[in-house]
């Protein structure tokens, strides 16, 4: 029998007060997430950069701008869906999570996803698919497809970030997004 799940506003509680790893000695503030706490889509990125540690809220820098245009490209906006990251802190230098911090981490993101109970994840980019869908399997090769993870459909997506250095990521995020509209409407 499940656990009754945890409301977000209690878990937000525990994720600012955590001192699990050493991220939590460099952080500004915690980035939980924000959005619909009743969605359809849980969008998952790899951990908070620079503006979102000042700001406390996930994809606020141009990254963030850029996901807005998505969103809106799949018939959605922010208020539509939960934005979430694997790391609720920033790691120094924006450089990869390290296995320690992931392993701390989890546990919040994991009940951020049983209390949200979306029917879709998007993850962005190839961290946040490899740890949700538990596989080495790239980005490259999986952005665009729908998977499955437990109960969940996955779709994995390029980091918005990824076309603002890459101006061929932007048509693949630009049709992905669109299919991800399709499969919401029931037509893919």
């Amino acid at each position: 029998m499940e656990h009754p799940h945890i409301p977000l506003e209690d878990l937000q509680v525990q994720v600012a007060a955590c001192r699990r790893c050493p991220l939590c000695d460099g952080r500004t503030q915690t980035v939980f997430g924000v959005g619909n706490p009743n969605a359809r889509v849980l969008i998952v990125g790899e951990a908070p950069g620079k503006n979102e540690d000042l700001q406390g809220e996930p994809f606020v820098g141009a990254a963030g701008k850029y996901l807005n245009e998505l969103l809106a490209i799949a018939g959605l906006s922010r208020e539509d869906v939960y934005i979430a990251n694997v790391l609720k802190c920033r790691p120094p230098s924006n450089r990869d999570p390290r296995p320690e911090e992931i392993q701390a981490c989890t546990p919040f993101l994991r009940e951020q996803t049983r209390t949200i109970n979306p029917e879709y994840i998007v993850t962005l980019g190839n961290f946040s698919t490899k740890f949700i869908l538990k596989t080495d399997v790239g980005i490259t090769r999986l952005h665009g497809t729908l998977q499955r993870a437990g109960r969940f459909k996955v779709f994995p997506i390029f980091h918005p970030a990824a076309a603002l250095y890459d101006s061929k990521k932007r048509e693949a995020l630009e049709n992905d997004f669109a299919t991800l509209g399709e499969l919401l409407r029931g037509e893919a």
